[in-house]
């Protein structure tokens, strides 16, 4: 039986888009709802990094593109592409919220959000072992995105990928609009497992 789901699809596709309808849609049938989002950072257009974002809105930098060579102070850099990730940032806000997920009050139906695990996220210790204790809990289902496979394979994306437990829906420009209802579904009857 499925606890968990999954999206995943290229970069841009309306993943993020989705997990937050999804969350919304959740609420207002009275499911509890925690964890993360990541939401792209412009400047002009531009795309200058990314944000890890609380459903309850609080929000810090994950990464941002480097000012320039040699800016990192002597510290060690945490890079994927042209964006220095702040791991301190990252996880100061998001694995406080692992900690809580299990607390949940009198069996009380949580969804937890995690999008996404990918690079960055992963450049965090921390933040596997948290991922892996919370897909392993019985206290909530987990509503989170992975890369598509591209490249070396990460470790932890090809865990969840693989495991038993975990519906994954690939998510396309063509059906993303007519996922929302299947994930809704899917998340439905991950609750009641873990009810």
């Amino acid at each position: 039986m499925f606890k968990h789901v999954f999206l995943t699809g290229p970069p841009g596709v309306g993943k993020t888009t989705l997990i937050q309808k999804a969350c919304e849609a959740l609420v207002s049938s009275g499911v509890g709802v925690e964890g993360f989002y990541t939401e792209e950072v412009r400047d002009g257009g531009r795309r200058v990094g990314f944000d890890v974002v609380t459903v309850t809105g609080e929000r810090a930098h994950l990464s941002r593109i480097r000012d320039g060579p040699g800016s990192s102070h002597g510290r060690r850099e945490y890079t994927v592409g042209q964006y220095v990730v702040d791991l301190p940032s990252f996880e100061n806000l998001a694995l406080p919220l692992f900690r809580n997920v299990g607390s949940a009050e009198g069996g009380s139906r949580k969804v937890f959000v995690i999008d996404e695990i990918g690079k960055m996220e992963l450049y965090s210790q921390s933040f596997i072992r948290s991922v892996r204790q919370t897909l392993d809990s019985s206290s909530c289902s987990i509503l989170g995105t992975i890369p598509i496979p591209k490249g070396r394979p990460l470790g932890l994306v090809e865990e969840v990928r693989g495991r038993r437990d975990v519906r994954v829906f690939t998510v396309s420009k063509e059906n993303r609009n007519a996922l929302l209802q299947d994930i809704l579904a899917a998340l439905q009857n991950c609750l009641k497992q873990t009810a």
